[in-house]
């Protein structure tokens, strides 16, 4: 299915909420780096075909800047972080996670999820910067918007919605070991063919695999409720001021919307509410940088590698660089790196550095043919 299709059909869903014939008005919790480039996608087609869109972004907030000229109207709420405090901690703990020994499960998983409870905690602290700010929640309320959307990955958004008494959309592409979707939102995943995320199993599972898997499962769902117990149920009760927890409130979202195309995923029952938009960040391809197209068609019938560890990972150790940049040194291919570090001392002649690369107009497949 063709982007501009998906985001009819998106769209339509999304107009749901709204009275007919007419425009809405959507509050945005925001993400950061690769979430909010894939939320804003969306955000930008319902700014075009007239909806108002409010972002609540805190002052510590690395990608927006409230002074910029945006078709989207950003609600710019104070924190005691500032921007390079929270952008040193991402950068930590992106760190932490680019070291994780990858031969030990336990190890590797347990420093995982430390690392998402610390990020979990800094949403958390966003969230009652919110929710504690009377001037602003007198604000949202007056506003009177009639839809919240995010990204399910960082809490708040459903606690936003339940005070604004408002529909809430969840933009996702998964959590670790499918926590957020199996006991916030309904998702079936049974452990017996479908392989628990990041567990790098495949849904052709022997009897011993099954078995492995079901312990990533039971590992992830203890986990979960720890974090869940311990940091969110108590939180949300104490602001609504009745017992509730975080699956339930989340549980509440009116629609998921999935960032992967549903070919991709291990065949698992859906609910009703669950809907695939898989690309919808995939836009025409532009033309390249003179310098770049002509490495680029350098390659022959070889091709060319895009190599890019995403938006969050700009540097990493010196040996681990030298490591990567010898064994891409090796392949035929030309290849298009987005580092911002020290150059590798292994770099090969086929290996390009860029500190910052156009992936949809490198990967365009008129280009590739």
């Amino acid at each position: 299915m063709s982007v501009k299709w998906t985001s009819v059909i998106l769209l339509i869903q999304l107009s749901f909420y709204f009275s007919s014939g007419s425009c809405g008005k959507v509050l945005v919790w925001a993400a950061e780096y690769s979430h909010w480039m894939n939320m804003k996608t969306i955000l930008e087609e319902l700014v075009q075909r007239g909806h108002e869109v409010t972002v609540l972004a805190s002052s510590a907030s690395i990608l927006f800047d409230p002074n910029n000229s945006s078709a989207l109207k950003i609600e710019v709420f104070p924190t005691s972080l500032t921007k390079t405090e929270f952008e040193n901690i991402i950068r930590q703990q992106i760190k932490r996670w680019s070291e994780l020994p990858k031969d030990t499960f336990w190890l590797y998983f347990s420093q995982m999820q430390e690392i998402m409870w610390k990020f979990g905690d800094i949403t958390r602290n966003f969230c009652k910067d919110v929710v504690s700010n009377k001037k602003l929640m007198k604000k949202l309320q007056k506003s009177r918007f009639d839809v919240v959307f995010a990204d399910a990955i960082f809490p708040c958004s459903e606690l936003l919605a339940e005070l604004l008494n408002t529909p809430l959309v969840y933009s996702l592409r998964f959590t670790p070991g499918y926590n957020f979707e199996k006991h916030c939102g309904g998702f079936l995943f049974p452990p017996s063919y479908v392989p628990v995320v990041m567990s790098e199993l495949s849904d052709h599972m022997t009897f011993m695999e099954r078995v492995k898997n079901m312990i990533y499962m039971l590992y992830f769902d203890f986990c979960f409720q720890i974090y869940a117990m311990k940091k969110w149920d108590q939180f949300y009760s104490e602001v609504l001021g009745r017992p509730t927890t975080l699956s339930e409130t989340m549980g509440k979202a009116d629609i998921w919307l999935i960032r992967n195309s549903w070919n991709f995923q291990f065949p698992h029952p859906l609910l009703p509410n669950v809907d695939f938009v898989g690309g919808l960040h995939c836009k025409p391809a532009k033309p390249l940088p003179k310098e770049m197209e002509e490495f680029v068609q350098s390659s022959g019938e070889n091709g060319v590698v895009v190599f890019s560890l995403g938006s969050m990972v700009t540097n990493m150790k010196e040996e681990r660089a030298n490591v990567i940049a010898s064994a891409l040194a090796q392949i035929p291919q030309k290849v298009l790196w987005r580092f911002d570090g020290k150059k590798p001392d292994t770099l090969g002649l086929n290996t390009r550095l860029y500190k910052w690369i156009p992936q949809n107009d490198l990967l365009d497949i008129k280009r590739m043919l």
